[in-house]
């Protein structure tokens, strides 16, 4: 999977296959980025179960030692779950230090393009309600609420709490 739309002289994202070698990184990103972050039993059963799952680091063209730009610094990553006629969107985080770039966007259309490519006429996902800045980018990218998952993430460590989730999906034009 790779996007090849570029933007305002954007480079290219390259989407690599995640390896359990990568998951380390993963951690350190998902563990700042969520209330409730996966663990790495989470990914590790996703790998092994066949979810797409994808790294996204800069290209070998870009590379900048040392910065946000070095081959081995993890940008962002997701996770998909390819059903018969839809995609699940499961996990996608970009790093914060990378955050309010346009790359959860692009990634959203590199995913959209997998859809098409692979003929799944919608994608799915689930957000909190709370994740403000998710919400409003997938609302900005024309998912629509389809429906509430009650109860679905846990919300507070310390209280056991837990909040709803709002699911979404969109249509990919075949």
């Amino acid at each position: 999977m790779s996007d090849h739309t570029t933007s305002e002289g954007a480079a290219e994202l390259s989407f690599l296959p995640m390896q359990r070698a990568d998951l380390d990184d993963v951690l350190k990103i998902e563990s700042v980025s969520h209330v409730h972050p996966w663990t790495k039993g989470n990914f590790s059963d996703s790998l092994a179960a066949g979810h797409w799952a994808y790294c996204i680091r800069p290209q070998a063209d870009q590379v900048v030692k040392g910065s946000y730009l070095d081959p081995a610094v993890l940008w962002a990553y997701c996770i998909l779950f390819p059903a018969v006629d839809e995609l699940h969107l499961l996990n996608i985080t970009v790093s914060p230090h990378l955050r309010k770039l346009g790359l959860g966007q692009r990634m959203m259309a590199a995913i959209e393009g997998v859809a098409f490519q692979q003929k799944m006429p919608r994608i799915i996902l689930e957000v909190r309600p709370t994740n403000e800045a998710a919400l409003a980018l997938y609302q900005k990218l024309g998912y629509e609420q389809i429906g509430i998952r009650k109860n679905y993430y846990p919300a507070s460590p310390e209280t056991g709490g837990r909040e709803d989730a709002l699911v979404l999906a969109k249509s990919i034009k075949l």
